[in-house]
Formats: structure tokens, sequence, C-alpha cells
């Protein structure tokens, strides 16, 4: 399947980003789902931008994501509707109640849309990357809601936004399925400090913390339950493996750890379907990678372990988050005056390999 970049949040120097509107999807949107059609691509996902559909409190325009959901429809793809993917509506304080409940509402409205626009079984990511935002948010202050120190709090935060948007998903329409979309990583001390160990162990450990909250396994005042985990999404990258303190494992060193066996680990720890939600690359190595991705996720199948998807993200080249710099990392390159996108063809070429039944 494809995914198209939707990032929305604020950057800490206020500006905030739009990928959907800058990579040109929002007025190319149905030619962009028929390309996907004709590269052997049915499922997709995608992105609402809330801080435009709800910019008061209860107010809803759907201008930008109506023309979205109908050429979906025409299409005939599969969306997964991301219903935050970073960005808030500028006002809203994430940090009180309030979020949580027109987050909520909000959920709701979607799901009502949804339901009167298509025909299809409906799936949603409510929140993107809770474990990221959390630290990107609420640790590092690199995006909203630029805080300091205060990481567990807003995962806390999103994990209550997240079970609320799934009751009142599920209170509209009962067909509903969700994903998560949670980053994968691994992580190792520093071979020169072994002392490390302990605390490289509990860094990669955190990367089950928001699962273990939506079930109730921890912070149970939360509300977790286990009906709150459907499928399990993971956003893996050649960077998502990493010696504490800094230095990435390289997929070529003898301390990196296979996808197969990671994807193994979070099977036997939750025993729900899997799906890789994010994985690409840039520039020459984009082949090479899917390549890569797709034998590891077979071997994880061969073996019983049920990866159901794997999502090319983003599908379309994007302009960089800090400095708007081409970043090619897309089966689809930036769209033409009529909306025509060039194609990577050792990208399309390795897809169509691995379509044909490649093992």
């Amino acid at each position: 399947m494809a995914g198209f970049e939707c990032s929305s949040h604020r950057r800490a120097d206020g500006r905030r980003l739009d990928l959907i509107q800058s990579t040109r999807h929002d007025q190319w949107a149905y030619a962009d789902y028929r390309a996907l059609k004709v590269h052997g691509l049915p499922s997709v996902r995608d992105g609402l931008r809330w801080h435009l559909i709800e910019a008061s409190s209860g107010c809803y325009d759907w201008t930008s994501f109506l023309p979205m959901v109908q050429a979906a429809h025409r299409a005939q793809v599969q969306v997964i509707w991301d219903l935050c993917h970073y960005g808030i509506p500028d006002g809203l304080n994430i940090w009180q109640p309030e979020f949580v409940q027109r987050f909520a509402k909000f959920a709701a409205e979607v799901a009502r849309i949804v339901m009167r626009e298509t025909d299809q079984f409906p799936i949603y990511c409510p929140i993107n990357e809770i474990s990221f935002w959390a630290w990107a948010g609420g640790e590092v202050a690199f995006f909203n809601p630029l805080a300091r120190g205060r990481g567990l709090e807003l995962k806390h935060q999103l994990v209550r936004a997240t079970i609320a948007a799934i009751e009142a998903i599920r209170e509209v329409d009962p067909r509903a399925r969700f994903i998560t979309a949670e980053p994968l990583i691994h992580v190792l001390p520093r071979v020169d400090c072994p002392g490390e160990k302990a605390q490289a162990e509990a860094y990669r450990l955190s990367q089950f913390e928001a699962l273990d909250m939506l079930i109730g396994e921890s912070w149970p005042g939360l509300g977790g339950d286990p009906k709150y985990l459907d499928m399990v999404g993971l956003n893996y990258y050649s960077t998502n493996q990493w010696f504490l303190g800094g230095g990435k494992i390289s997929p070529n060193a003898s301390a990196y750890r296979s996808v197969f066996d990671m994807l193994a680990e979070v099977y036997l720890r939750y025993g729900r379907t899997l799906l890789i939600a994010e994985t690409g690359a840039e520039g020459q190595d984009r082949s090479g990678w899917i390549d890569y991705i797709c034998r590891e996720v077979c071997s994880a199948q061969k073996v019983g372990i049920p990866v159901d998807g794997l999502c090319l993200y983003p599908i379309v080249d994007y302009p960089g988050w800090d400095d708007d710099r081409h970043c090619p990392t897309g089966l689809f390159g930036y769209a033409d005056a009529h909306g025509a996108r060039p194609v990577d063809p050792p990208l399309r070429n390795t897809l169509s390999l691995w379509q044909v039944g490649r093992s």
C-alpha cells in the first residue's frame, strides 16, 4: 500500500506545516489515487487536517476533506484515515481535558462523513506516532506543544485522546477498524560504554509504552483495555536503530537487528495483526530498501506472523520539514501543471517484482 505525507504541526519557529497542500495532493487527490491503482496499490494511508476543519470549537468546515474522501471513493481505493498527524487547531490547549473531549467529538463527526460518502468499511489511525510526538513535542520542543521534560505527560494525554476517539467512532460506526502507527526501534549501548546496557534497554522498551497504556497493562487509570488495540501498525526506517548517546546502526553492521526479529517480538507481545505502517528511503536507496523490507516481511509471514500490509511512505516526494529541501522518497515525484507525477523507475521495478510474487 501507499501513504501520503500529511503532517500538519507547528514547528518551533511557529510555522505550521501542511504537507498535503505543499505536495499538492489536495489539488490532485483523484489523479494521485488513480496513479496508485495503476501501480497495483489499492490501499493508502492519508490524513485529515484538523486545524482546517475545526478552526473554531464545534464548527466544522469539511471543504478540505470532502474532495479527498469523494476522490478515494471514485477511484475505489481503500483509505486508512489519520485523524491527527501531529497537528491540532490553534488555540486548543493539548494539556487540558478539553483536548480529549474535542478530539473525540471531531472523530465522531469524521466517522459520520466517511459513512455517508463511501460504502467501504472504515479504518482509522486516531493519532500518528504517540511515542514520537511525546518525545518531539513533550521532551525536546521540536514541534508543538514545544515542551521539555513533559514527554510522559503528553503520552498520557495522547493515549486518553486515542481511547476517547475510538469510543466515539465505534458509537457512530461499529464496523470501524483501527491501526496504531508507532515507531519500531532498536537501541544498544555503545561498544566502549558497557555500563549503558540497562539504560539502552530501557530506551528500547519505551517503544511499547503507548501500546501498553492502550491495553491497560501500564497506567490503567488512563482507561486502557485490550479492546483499544486492533491492528498494530509499525513505522520503520533505516534510522530506527542506534547506539545510546549517538550513532546510527547501519543495516550492514553486525549489531543490526533484523526486522523479522523485531516483528516477531511485537507479535509475541501483543498477538495482533501487524502492519508496516510506514517505511521508505531517499534517492537511490529507495529500491534496495523496499526490497529488503519485503524480504523481512515475507520471512515473518512464512512462520505465521500475520503482517497484512506494507506501506511505502511517503509515496510522493515532499519538501523537508525544516528547510523545504526536495526529499526524493516516493514512487512519484512532484506534480506538473496537469497533476501528472514522474515515476522512479528502480522503485517501480522492485515493486512490480514483489507484486508478482517474488520471494
